[in-house]
């Protein structure tokens, strides 16, 4: 019994001293990573300071200040930067510390996160509008300059039709009950690299134009032509659309907030006056007509999907004018609504946007 005892002490002892040699074997690999840190914060700093050292000069070159305040600039800059190394470097040895004296139930790192949510609040980088954003423990590098932002785009209101040699006030569509939606995404992109005045705004939308004929009217297609027709009976509801998906482009221009750190520099146009000034190009995706009236006391409802000789390719003009997030917002077709007619019509519209 004694025997076999010690032949069992024996075995834990020698299991034991392993679990310490794999240990210490899995500390050091750790340690000498944190000393590589060590080395990359050195480098990091020093090209920080680089890059704001630059800035400064930039500033001093278009006489934006004086050379006594880019010097004391640069001289707040680099004690900055050189208490920024000392700290770290301060945080990494106590670290190396740690593990070398108590192994790696000290090691720290970040607890993985998953953050699920529409327009939750990211710890990092911000917002997150749709979607997942997971925190892996691992450390996220901040972009320095981020020149492209996104965003969705909503806009609705009034819409009609321009007929060569007639006015609104005549037209053959109601000028309340024909309306307009769009629905996109957008994004933004930075022109110049010091300033943030002048922007690219650029996306893809679903446009929807709508038109309501005035009169008891519908359309009719009478072989290559489209035209308005007195309905049979009295008409409760008669709606034209057409869908189309297009890609807008805008020059956008307005003043931003700069907000500039030690590693990073955003601009923010939130609360700000901006300006647009653009086009857009694309495809019409569907064509259809909706009819409600009553025949023989029955309600009928008819939904008429057809080409109706509109355009396939669909061009045009528009802009936007606001402050924050939201805009006045025109835009008019270059391209006709139907083909091969004798007198062109083009869609107008007006109404708000929204760049959420």
């Amino acid at each position: 019994m004694k025997t076999i005892i010690m032949i069992v002490t024996l075995v834990a002892l020698a299991f034991f001293v392993q679990i310490l040699q794999a240990q210490e074997k899995s500390v050091q690999p750790k340690i000498e990573q944190l000393k590589d840190q060590k080395e990359e914060l050195l480098q990091k700093e020093k090209e920080a300071l680089k890059k704001e050292v630059e800035a400064i000069n930039n500033k001093l070159a278009n006489n934006e200040i004086t050379i006594d305040k880019a010097q004391n600039l640069k001289e707040e800059a680099a004690k900055r930067h050189a208490l920024n190394i000392e700290n770290k470097i301060a945080i990494i040895d106590n670290q190396i510390a740690l593990l070398d004296r108590n192994g790696l139930q000290y090691k720290s790192e970040q607890n993985p996160e998953v953050w699920i949510g529409i327009g939750a609040k990211g710890k990092e980088n911000g917002d997150i509008l749709f979607g997942v954003k997971v925190n892996t423990g691992k450390e996220q590098k901040i972009k320095y300059d981020i020149r492209t932002y996104s965003n969705l785009i909503v806009a609705f209101g009034l819409n009609n039709a321009l007929v060569d040699g007639q006015s609104l006030d005549d037209s053959d569509y109601k000028i309340a009950g024909s309306r307009f939606f769009e629905l996109g995404w957008a994004w933004k992109t930075r022109v110049f690299k010091h300033t943030n005045f002048l922007r690219i705004k650029y996306g893809i939308s679903y446009q929807s134009n709508g038109l309501k004929p005035t009169d008891n009217r519908y359309f009719i297609e009478n072989g290559n032509q489209t035209e308005l027709q007195e309905f049979r009976l009295t008409l409760d509801k008669s709606k034209f659309r057409m869908d189309n998906i297009v890609i807008p482009i805008h020059f956008e221009l307005g003043p931003s907030k700069m907000k500039e750190t030690e590693n990073s520099i955003r601009y923010y146009t939130s609360h700000k006056f901006r300006i647009g000034l653009g086009g857009y190009f694309g495809v019409n995706i569907s064509t259809r007509q909706k009819l409600k009236y009553v025949d023989n006391g029955d309600r009928i409802k008819d939904k008429i999907k057809r080409d109706y000789n509109t355009s396939d390719l669909i061009y045009g003009l528009s802009t936007y004018i606001g402050f924050g997030d939201m805009s006045l917002y025109a835009k008019y077709d270059v391209s006709p609504i139907f083909r091969n007619t004798e007198v062109d019509q083009h869609n107008v519209s007006l109404g708000l946007r929204f760049d959420l």
